[in-house]
């Protein structure tokens, strides 16, 4: 029972949940949403008073320190920017991929469950650890040779990473004032296609043709290296030289335009054109006008019917869309697009969010299917799962939420936590490396900064090995502008903090390996740094450094989150990433979106072979915010900040890791300066409770593929009613009427609702790593 306090203390809690209202001035339906902030408040003010009877584990939050229990103050309910909600492309930057690019076969490998099984207990032995340490070294412990055969390179905040010298692929200037140096430079390109540099490799081929039984006779640590080296792709003559043919198409359309510029090419086929007008790469502009000069929107740059290429060269934006335009038409690539503009899925940008009110019908279940197992793990001692309603079981029993998924009772059923053979990439704003509950925790691998762009990076360059997040707060100038530290928020729900370590939170995995990707930074994300990164996380390619390295991930994803969106629909290149990388096993989770449309015109939601996530909130109905559609394959808990349903005193968001200013302490009321746990909403938080919950399936049943796994969620659904996925019809337009209702729409919004306490017990028992 949390203790007694003073009048005064309460009302100093009332004043911090009224706090936020003041955000929701220019939204509609105000008085009823600051009346429903009071009807918050006042409930805070009777926990704290002893009125209310209080779930046990809160006894945790009152003994924790409050560094280790204090949350964010403010909440962001509402956040009305549209102009962000539109399509938007970076200036001068293009996404093609020429016809006919082979499709790279799956690496077969020789795998045995076993020889796996002996290769993680190798490196939680004193022998393992010991070799982990020495490769982790960093490069100043031992002098490299230049150029080095491996190279170690120091990552702040997290752990060393071994790079290798690349095998790099030809960028081509395109100049037009030099239009024959430029084709002699692709003719040189592909000269130089004969030389071993960009040849297939003959020890990863060799590698890659080794038996069972020659695998078998390694020690351990030989084979996890062999395994590093044999999925490493070479570089495909036949791959490079459709790109370089392209070029020459590239080129002359440039010089229709009098624009010049820089083809990077790939691995894979995907080729990113940066334009300019004096055939510089745009990347190196540094603009005095804040995000106009270097982002456009899509319907305000449309190239003319009859294009003057003088008055086109003073646009580049219109530029973009011209070459776009005309390289599409001459038939010779695959595709041409734009290089969109992504955004997080936090919710704080719909209107006439419908407040509703406390006391409605709870939906949900309370059963769960399988055999009953003795439990073997205990409620984690994290001080703030107390208030993570979004983890508990469903039911409206004393410690239950109609809204919970289920994760307490897996934990407990099947006895199992994660495992530190399942690897979850985050393609997200990047990390907070310094919080710290992340800082310390064993569940982090190394990351890397996909954002090319050092306007967008917001930490002095480009591409790096450093995944932390600086922050990508776009204009200060806008009311309520701040960093969002999202990829933090995600990355903590789905078990990047350290779980049952008496501090803040918990995660749904409490042992899973997490490998954070930065693609989003400053105003959001490219379409051609996330494309690389979905790449990168499931280890297809690698990333490059200046001085000829590359640096592969170590660890490739089984699963991918994205929780970005854009309006539109999927682009081509995306889906063309999306099916390489599920091509390979990993299962790709993308969250919904939160416009209150159909998926099928937001990406990645929308695209093919994903699992795509609706956000519901803590009765277990679809939150207002959330996108709904046929795409939708499972409903999960996103969070209401404009509701208390679950009775805590506390708005219904989702709470995990991010830092925050204006806190406070939940015990004592008292104001905090700074703190590291927040409440969020949004589609955005709902994908990371799905890619948890698929983490811990594939702790379950480590043998399952992709299939297997997204099949055995798919069983474990609670079905769900119409009325669960309902709301007004005047906002929700193209939605089906119910029958007897109507002003009332049915959104289809997945097969049903996510709960982990319908998973069965494996016969054979559970047991987590």
């Amino acid at each position: 029972m949390l203790k007694h306090y003073t009048a005064r203390t309460a009302r100093a809690a009332i004043a911090l949940a009224l706090g936020g209202a003041a955000l929701l001035a220019a939204c509609d339906q105000l008085d009823t949403r600051i009346e429903r902030a009071r009807e918050i408040a006042d409930a805070s003010v009777d926990q704290i008073s002893g009125e209310t009877v209080i779930d046990p584990a809160f006894r945790n939050l009152e003994r924790a320190a409050p560094a280790d229990r204090a949350l964010a103050g403010t909440v962001m309910a509402q956040f009305a920017v549209d102009e962000d909600d539109r399509p938007m492309f970076a200036i001068g930057s293009i996404i093609a991929k020429p016809l006919d690019i082979p499709v790279s076969a799956s690496v077969e490998f020789p795998d045995d469950a076993a020889m796996i099984e002996e290769e993680l207990e190798y490196f939680d032995s004193p022998a393992g650890e010991a070799m982990l340490e020495a490769e982790e070294a960093p490069a100043a412990a031992a002098p490299a040779p230049p150029p080095p055969a491996r190279l170690a390179i120091e990552v702040p905040g997290g752990q060393d990473i071994i790079a290798e010298p690349a095998q790099s692929l030809p960028r081509i200037k395109l100049d037009p004032r030099a239009a024959q140096e430029s084709r002699e430079e692709i003719a040189e390109a592909g000269r130089n296609l004969d030389q071993a540099a960009i040849q297939d490799d003959t020890q990863r081929l060799q590698m890659r043709s080794l038996s069972r039984e020659d695998l078998k006779a390694m020690a351990p640590e030989e084979r996890v290296e062999v395994r590093k080296m044999a999925r490493r792709a070479p570089v495909a003559r036949e791959v490079v030289q459709k790109q370089l043919d392209a070029n020459t198409v590239m080129l002359d359309t440039m010089t229709k335009y009098g624009v010049g510029g820089e083809v990077a090419m790939s691995r894979q086929g995907q080729m990113v054109i940066q334009i300019g007008a004096d055939g510089a790469n745009p990347t190196q502009f540094r603009g005095r006008n804040g995000p106009a000069d270097f982002l456009a929107r899509a319907e305000t740059a449309e190239c003319p019917d009859n294009p003057n290429a003088a008055i086109i060269r003073e646009d580049l934006a219109v530029a973009t869309a011209c070459v776009v335009r005309d390289l599409r038409a001459s038939g010779q690539f695959e595709y041409v697009e734009p290089d969109f503009i992504f955004q997080n899925q936090f919710a704080r940008k719909p209107k006439d969010m419908p407040a509703g009110t406390p006391g409605e019908t709870k939906t949900g279940s309370t059963g769960s299917t399988g055999t009953p197992a003795k439990p073997k793990v205990t409620d984690p001692n994290d001080p703030l799962w107390a208030l993570q309603w979004h983890f508990r079981d469903k039911g409206t029993a004393e410690g239950r939420t109609a809204g919970g998924a289920g994760f307490e009772s897996f934990w407990k059923r099947q006895g199992i936590i994660g495992s530190n053979g399942v690897v979850v990439g985050v393609v997200d704003t990047g990390l907070q490396m310094n919080h710290p509950d992340i800082a310390g925790s064993p569940n982090i691998m190394p990351g890397f900064d996909m954002v090319s762009d050092p306007r967008m990076g917001n930490d002095g360059d480009g591409r790096d090995a450093d995944p932390n997040d600086p922050g990508d707060m776009c204009d200060p100038t806008k009311p309520g502008a701040s960093d969002s530290f999202h990829g933090t928020h995600v990355a903590g729900t789905i078990g990047a903090a350290a779980t049952n370590n008496g501090a803040g939170v918990a995660g749904g995995a409490w042992d899973v390996r997490i490998v954070p990707v930065r693609a989003l930074g400053k105003c959001g994300g490219r379409l051609s740094d996330i494309n690389d990164s979905i790449r990168w996380a499931a280890g297809l390619i690698p990333a490059e450094l200046d001085g000829g390295v590359e640096i592969w991930n170590d660890h490739p994803a089984d699963i991918i989150n994205l929780s970005i969106g854009l309006l539109g629909t999927c682009p081509a290149s995306l889906q063309d990433a999306i099916d390489a990388v599920t091509a390979e096993g990993v299962i790709v989770v993308s969250a919904a979106g939160n416009a209150r449309m159909s998926t099928s015109f937001y990406a990645p939601a929308g695209c093919r072979n994903v699992v795509t996530v609706a956000a519901s909130d803590a009765r277990g109905q679809i939150a207002p915010y959330s996108n709904f559609g046929p795409e939708v394959m499972v409903l999960a808990p996103g969070g209401d900040l404009t509701r208390d349903d679950n009775g805590d005193g506390k708005p219904d968001g989702v709470l995990s890791t991010k830092a925050a200013t204006n806190c406070y302490d939940p015990v004592t009321g008292q104001g905090v300066e700074n703190c590291f746990y927040a409440y969020e909403q949004g589609t955005s938080m709902a994908a990371p409770h799905v890619s948890a919950a698929l983490a811990l399936l594939k702790a379950r049943d480590p043998g399952a593929g992709r299939e297997s796994i997204i099949s055995t969620l798919r069983a474990a659904l609670d079905p769900r009613e119409n009325l669960q996925c309902a709301g007004l019809c005047s906002q929700y337009p193209g939605a089906t009427p119910i029958e007897g209702s109507p002003d009332m729409c049915a959104r289809p919004c997945g097969q049903g609702l996510l709960n982990m306490a319908n998973v069965p017990v494996k016969a054979t028992g559970g047991g987590g790593r």
